[in-house]
């Protein structure tokens, strides 16, 4: 179990764009379960949109992509020092798909599992839920590199 001051430890990402709040669940080289919680304080709802809040798909992926760097990085067996040098670029997000909406109030899940890991390359799945409606899905691939 990591809180968002462990996350910040691994990830360069502050806010408005730290969009992981919490893991729940870590198994190093398998899987990774995380949330955000999306609330209507956010400034993405201020464009998107005005009377009806959707949190964009592309935040959704966003999420996916820092929880999977946050899986990585704790399956690399780095210390904070180490992990602090590096960054994770990602390289391609394939078969995305958006099942649902996500609105503000909404506790968005995310599921990850390493599909493959070669050297500094990451393949991962990810799921995004709410409540145990599937509202996203990707198969995102990054490469972890010096900064």
């Amino acid at each position: 179990m990591m809180d968002v001051i462990q996350i910040q430890k691994i990830l360069p990402h502050r806010f408005p764009f730290l969009l992981v709040d919490r893991v729940t669940e870590i198994t190093p080289n398998e899987s990774l379960v995380g949330f955000k919680n999306v609330t209507i304080g956010e400034q993405i709802f201020e464009g998107h949109f005005p009377g009806h809040p959707i949190y964009p798909g592309v935040m959704i992926l966003e999420g996916m992509a820092q929880a999977g760097g946050i899986l990585a990085f704790q399956s690399m067996d780095m210390t904070e020092e180490e992990a602090a040098k590096k960054v994770v670029y990602f390289m391609s997000i394939d078969d995305a798909k958006f099942r649902a909406p996500v609105r503000p109030g909404d506790r968005l899940q995310y599921r990850m599992t390493v599909i493959k890991h070669k050297g500094s390359i990451w393949v991962l799945e990810g799921k995004a839920y709410v409540d145990d409606t599937l509202v996203a899905q990707a198969e995102l691939k990054a490469m972890i590199v010096d900064k």
